[in-house]
């Protein structure tokens, strides 16, 4: 499908000029409503928005001087003009939905512009992957700009992907037309040493001018960090708490402060502004990972906004958190972000600053959505058949491949133990000494630790049969079961949960059956399955069809004995081996504190 292109400031001059003078009559005008000014932090009522090929002409008490008899109206009724929202930083894989579908869902909510990078794919199908992504995304009636992805892998030598993204992968994406700069850098003790393909990729974003993407996951604010900010990095996502915030902001990065499907890390952090006092100009909302029933059920930006206001920030320095504050760091105030002359009129009609309700969405002078429901098409690529099978195991698995051998002779073990943590995603490094019989370790009610149980890391893009066995505790699950996912950030091989070496294999397999996606097995019987065909990350299917499937998801973990916010977001993460402080990969147990792989069993004295 061919892509359209959106008419630049310099191409529409002359219209915006003619229709903001009264020579000509505006497009549309949104008529009556309260202007909010992020520039200037003002709420100013009765006032009009002139729109002519897509962009603001004027904003102005009354354009009747400006309207015509075919000049579309919109009455404001003396609601709220508020810019259009934007995500400074996600994942369209993590909504398990294609761009075309996760535009979908969010434009109702009065996202009209998103900064993505999809390093999910990337990690699957290396540069192919994201130029699909970023080919699709700029057939979307919004703007979703692409940050090339990084990190694939996202720590060398810890794992391994299914590609790699190199620094001339990265100079070739720094030519195409809706490339932004460079996704997050998570790679952060590379950059801290000066790591040369680091430091090539941030070279080859800073030459072309475009933003380099951060992602600090340490808590040590010392020489590390300092290091890693004199690498290049613009902002971070990753920080947890108050302090976390205010060292990135003294430092000149932006800290964007991110409420996803489990990551709740505003409240502890917005308090910067909130409390401290600090200039809310280097602070930026963002929800990083929200997977697809959270976008159709909760909301999208909207949902962040209105937490931010909860926790005590003024609404609308939470709306230039989430609209002008994002467009500035990204070099696009000329653009978005704003509802003033020349900028995209992407516009939202509420009647509360607090609640937040979006009543009408206009992106780009079109109304996409009102009182929550999408009035345009989201235009689909064509994906290619390879892209749709992905998932490659080399041998059917059995309950043999998930067992943990204990050393001859040993009773009793003491095993590393990947600790979860609700609504975070760092995770804990734990112990648990557990039992040995015929042999092999034990979990769940037969070890005494009912809440530790198994997790294997299963190769899935090579074929190599490979299944890296550890454990895991936290989910609280019961009885005999297994929950497994192709989503397993970032490397995404498959992961699998469980208390039961039989039902793991069950589980496993099924996935390779219908090409990636998440199920959950218990006693045998299938509670639950996602179908993700595409790279295993994502469905072209409605939005709201796989939050159904998602939601069929999370009831079979509850039933299964976890009641954990969100839970399967933090099973997608284990993998993640650049957050603290344990995670596994295709390599092994990783200690991401040290960044060394450490044995999955130590021998009881």
């Amino acid at each position: 499908m061919e892509q359209t292109h959106f008419p630049t400031w310099p191409e529409t001059a002359p219209k915006l000029i003619s229709v903001a003078a009264g020579r000509a009559p505006a497009d549309t005008v949104i008529r009556g409503g309260i202007w909010v000014n992020v520039h200037t932090r003002e709420v100013l009522p009765g006032h009009d928005i002139a729109i002519v090929a897509g962009r603001i002409a004027c904003v102005v008490p009354d354009a009747t001087y400006c309207t015509g008899p075919d000049t579309q109206i919109i009455e404001a009724n003396g609601r709220y003009m508020i810019p259009g929202l934007c995500d400074a930083h996600m994942h369209i894989e993590s909504g398990m939905l294609t761009p075309a579908e996760f535009a979908r869902a969010v434009i109702p909510h009065g996202t009209t512009s998103m900064f993505t990078d999809p390093h999910e794919i990337a990690n699957v199908m290396g540069l192919e992957g994201v130029r699909l992504m970023h080919d699709e995304a700029l057939l979307q009636p919004v703007n979703i700009f692409t940050q090339m992805p990084s990190c694939a892998p996202s720590a060398p030598g810890l794992e391994t992907t299914g590609h790699e993204i190199s620094p001339e992968d990265v100079a070739e994406a720094m030519t195409w037309p809706g490339i932004v700069g460079l996704g997050e850098m998570m790679n952060f003790p590379g950059v801290a040493n000066a790591d040369p393909k680091m430091l090539a990729e941030i070279a080859a974003t800073q030459n072309a001018g475009k933003t380099v993407g951060g992602h600090y996951a340490s808590p040590d604010l010392g020489p590390d960090f300092a290091a890693y900010v004199a690498g290049g990095p613009a902002d971070d996502h990753e920080g947890t708490c108050e302090a976390d915030a205010i060292a990135r902001m003294r430092q000149g990065m932006r800290s964007m402060i991110r409420l996803g499907s489990a990551w709740y890390d505003v409240e502890t952090q917005i308090t910067a502004i909130t409390k401290k006092g600090l200039d809310p100009r280097n602070m930026i909302l963002c929800t990083d990972d929200c997977h697809s029933g959270t976008l159709v059920n909760d909301g999208h930006m909207n949902r962040v906004v209105r937490h931010a206001i909860d926790c005590g920030c003024d609404p609308v320095v939470a709306l230039q958190m989430a609209t002008i504050n994002t467009a500035t760091h990204f070099g696009l105030e000329r653009e978005i972000g704003s509802l003033t002359p020349g900028r995209r009129a992407d516009v939202i009609l509420t009647s509360d600053l607090r609640t937040l309700p979006i009543e009408v969405v206009v992106a780009r002078g079109q109304v996409v959505a009102k009182s929550g429901s999408i009035t345009v098409e989201c235009p689909h690529l064509q994906w290619p058949d390879h892209a749709r099978g992905t998932v490659h195991l080399g041998h059917a698995l059995s309950d043999a491949d998930f067992r943990i051998a204990a050393p001859e002779g040993a009773n009793q073990v003491r095993a590393n133990v990947i600790g979860v943590v609700e609504n975070q995603a760092p995770t804990r490094a734990l112990q648990f000494d557990l039992p040995v019989r015929n042999g092999l370790v034990e979990t769940g009610e037969l070890s005494g630790e009912a809440d530790v149980c198994q997790i294997a890391l299963v190769e899935r893009h090579r074929a190599t049969g490979g299944v890296t066995n550890a454990f895991v505790s936290g989910f609280g699950y019961q009885g005999c079961m297994a929950m497994a996912s192709t989503v397993a950030h970032d490397s995404h091989h498959m992961i699998v949960v469980g208390t039961d070496r039989a039902q793991m294999a069950l589980a496993a397999n099924r996935l390779a059956e219908v090409g990636g996606g998440i199920t959950v097995f218990r006693d045998g019987q299938e509670l639950a399955l996602v179908e993700l065909p595409i790279a295993g990350l994502m469905s072209d299917s409605p939005a709201t069809d796989v939050a159904a499937k998602a939601q069929a998801m999370m009831e079979a973990m509850q039933a299964c004995g976890c009641q954990l916010n969100n839970a399967y977001m933090q099973h997608s993460l284990l993998a993640l081996v650049v957050i603290p402080e344990l995670r596994i990969s295709d390599l092994g147990l990783v200690d991401v504190r040290s960044f060394t792989k450490i044995p999955v069993l130590e021998p009881v004295s």
